[in-house]
C-alpha cells in the first residue's frame, strides 16, 4: 500500500481575519455587577430564605410596635382578669378572639351565669352549644371577662364621686345595688323592717358577701336560685332596709323603684364602713371608669394579670437586642484574634490558641452563674448577662476565622499581591477576609438565634432572673405560663411560637445568606 505524502506549504495558510480593523475586543453586552448585588441576586432565588427573611422583619416589627401599641406595661397587673382568654375589642360576642373559652357548665352554673348578665349587664354565656336531654348540663362559649360580674370594694369619698360623675358622662352603672344578704338562703323573709336586723344576720352577711359578689338573688336550701314568672328574684336592699346605708343621688338600675319616680323608695347602693364606703361594682364598668375604654387583650393575660401581647414584645425586643450585642461583639472580637492567628501562624497562633482552648473549657453555665451572683450587684443583670455571653462567645467566631485565612493565605492572588507590595493589613482584610465573608456572615447571624436560645433557657431554669416590672424575657414569660398550661394554654403559646418562628427563620436566613455571598458562586446561574 503507497503511502500518500502531505506537503505543507506557505500557500495552506490564510488569514481569517483579512481587515485588521475587525480585530478588537467587543464591549460587554450586560452591566457590570458588583458584589453585593451579586450575592442579593443570588439570595432571592433561594425562596425559602426570602419567606424566612421576611418572618424575621415582620418578629422584628413586632417587637418594636406591640409595647407601643398595647396601652398597658409590665407594671400594669390587673389580678382580676388574671389568666384570661385572648380579646379583642369588639369580638367579646363572637367565637373567635373574643376572651371566651367553650365548656360544659352544669345547670346550676348556667342559671350562675344567667344572672350574673341580669345583674350586670353582661351575660358571660355567650352562645349555647347544646342542653342535654335531662336539662342538667350546658355545652356554652363562657366570655372570660363578663364571667366576673360584680366584687366588693372599699372607696374613698373622692373615688366615689369621680364614679358618680363618670355615671352621669356615660350612662354606664358602675355601682350596682346592694344586697340583702341575711334574707338570700332561705328563698323567703323578703321584707325585713329597717332597724330590726340581728348582729348574727350582719355577720352571715359578711360572711356571703366576702364570698361572692354574684349571688344577689334568692335561692333554696340546695342552693338553687328562687325563679318567680320565669326571672330571678333579687334580693337587692332598700334604701330604708338600714341606718347604715350611705345617701345614693347617682345613676340607678332599671328596676329600681327609684329611677322614674323620685318619692319611691329605692335600692341601697353605698354602706358606710368606718370612714370609707363599701360598695358592690361591675367589675367590667369599673375598668371603663379607671382607663376609659373596654378590656382588650389580643394575647390574653397571664397569671399575674400581665398583657401578654405587651410583655411578649417587650421580651423580644429585649431578646433581640441582646442577641445583636452579643453577636456584633463576638464577630469583632473573633475576627480580629482569628486573622493574627490564620495569617501569622507560627508561635503567635500556638499561643493564642492555647489561651483559646483554656477559655473554652470553662463550661458557658459556669461563667452566667459567677457572672450573676457577683458582678451583676455592681453593674446590673443585663451587663452582666451581656458580659458573660462575650467571655467566652467569641471564640467560635475567632476558630472559624482562623481556619479561613489558613484556607486563603497560600492562594496564588495572595502571593500575586504581596510580591506588589501589598502590606499585612491589606492582605488580610482586602484580599482573604473577603474570599471568607460568606461563611463568616453566615456564623454571624447564626449567633443571633443561639444567643436568644440560650438566654431563654437561663430565664426559663430561673437562673438569670428578668421578671420585674421595667423588663422580662420571653423565657421567663414562658416560665411563668410552665405551671398553668393545661387551664390556660394561651399563655405558653404565643411565647413558644415566636420563639420557635425566630429560631427556625434565622437557621433558613443564615444558610440563604450563606450561599449568596460565597465567592465562588459569584456570575453562576442557577
Amino acid at each position: 500500500m503507497n503511502e500518500e505524502k502531505y506537503v505543507i506549504t506557505k500557500d495552506s495558510f490564510k488569514f481569517v481575519h483579512s481587515d485588521e480593523s475587525t480585530l478588537h475586543d467587543e464591549k460587554l453586552s450586560t452591566k457590570r455587577v458588583g458584589f453585593f448585588k451579586d450575592a442579593l441576586r443570588r439570595f432571592r432565588k433561594n425562596k425559602g430564605s426570602v419567606v424566612a427573611a421576611s418572618i424575621i422583619l415582620l418578629l422584628i416589627l413586632f417587637a418594636i410596635f406591640a409595647p407601643i401599641i398595647s396601652k398597658h406595661d409590665l407594671s400594669d397587673r390587673d389580678l382580676m382578669y388574671k389568666d384570661r382568654a385572648p380579646l379583642a375589642r369588639g369580638m367579646e360576642t363572637s367565637l373567635f378572639w373574643d376572651g371566651g373559652k367553650t365548656q360544659t357548665i352544669s345547670a346550676a352554673q348556667y342559671r350562675y351565669y344567667q344572672s350574673i348578665g341580669k345583674d350586670t349587664g353582661y351575660n358571660p354565656i355567650t352562645k349555647v352549644f347544646k342542653v342535654s336531654s335531662d336539662g342538667l348540663s350546658y355545652k356554652v362559649r363562657v366570655n372570660s371577662y363578663y364571667q366576673i360580674g360584680a366584687y366588693w370594694a372599699i372607696i374613698d369619698q373622692a373615688e366615689y364621686e369621680k364614679i358618680l360623675a363618670f355615671q352621669d358622662e356615660t350612662g354606664i352603672q358602675v355601682i350596682l345595688p346592694y344586697v340583702r344578704y341575711q334574707a338570700l338562703g332561705n328563698g323567703g323573709s323578703r321584707s325585713i323592717p329597717a332597724g330590726q336586723e340581728t348582729s348574727q344576720m350582719k355577720e352571715d352577711g359578711k360572711k356571703r358577701k366576702n364570698t361572692d359578689a354574684n349571688i344577689c338573688y334568692y335561692y333554696s336550701a340546695k342552693g338553687l336560685p328562687v325563679i318567680e314568672k320565669g326571672s330571678f328574684v333579687y334580693a337587692y336592699a332598700l334604701q330604708s332596709d338600714s341606718g347604715l346605708f350611705h345617701d345614693y343621688n347617682g345613676l340607678r338600675v332599671d328596676s329600681d323603684p327609684a329611677k322614674n319616680n323620685p318619692t319611691a323608695v329605692g335600692y341601697a347602693y353605698v354602706m358606710d364602713n368606718g370612714g370609707a364606703l363599701e360598695v358592690r361594682l361591675n367589675y367590667y364598668n369599673y375598668y371603663q371608669f379607671q382607663r376609659g375604654e373596654t378590656p382588650q387583650y389580643l394575647f390574653g393575660t397571664d397569671t399575674f394579670g400581665k398583657d401578654i401581647f405587651y410583655a411578649l414584645g417587650k421580651g423580644a425586643r429585649f431578646s433581640l437586642i441582646l442577641a445583636v450585642i452579643v453577636s456584633v461583639v463576638n464577630f469583632v472580637l473573633g475576627t480580629i484574634y482569628g486573622a493574627i492567628e490564620g495569617y501569622y501562624g507560627g508561635a503567635a497562633d500556638m499561643i493564642m490558641e492555647r489561651i483559646s482552648d483554656i477559655l473554652s473549657g470553662v463550661p458557658m453555665m459556669i461563667v452566667v452563674t459567677l457572672f450573676n451572683l457577683h458582678l451583676a450587684q455592681k453593674v446590673g443583670v443585663v451587663p452582666a448577662f451581656i458580659l458573660a455571653f462575650v467571655a467566652t462567645g467569641w471564640i467560635g467566631m475567632a476558630g472559624l476565622v482562623r481556619k479561613q485565612f489558613y484556607r486563603f493565605k497560600g492562594q496564588e492572588y495572595v502571593l500575586a499581591s504581596r510580591t506588589l507590595g501589598a502590606n499585612d493589613f491589606r492582605i488580610m482584610f482586602k484580599h482573604i477576609y473577603p474570599n471568607s465573608l460568606g461563611t463568616i456572615v453566615t456564623r454571624t447571624v447564626l449567633v443571633i438565634p443561639g444567643v436568644i436560645g440560650s438566654e431563654t433557657m437561663l430565664t426559663y431554669l430561673g437562673i438569670i432572673n428578668l421578671s420585674g416590672e421595667k423588663i422580662t424575657s420571653i423565657g421567663a414569660l414562658m416560665a411563668s405560663a410552665n405551671g398553668s398550661f393545661d387551664a390556660y394554654p394561651h399563655e405558653l403559646f404565643f411565647p413558644a411560637l415566636f420563639l420557635s418562628l425566630l429560631l427556625i427563620c434565622f437557621n433558613l436566613f443564615g444558610n440563604g445568606l450563606r450561599d449568596a455571598f460565597n465567592p465562588a458562586l459569584r456570575g453562576a446561574e442557577e
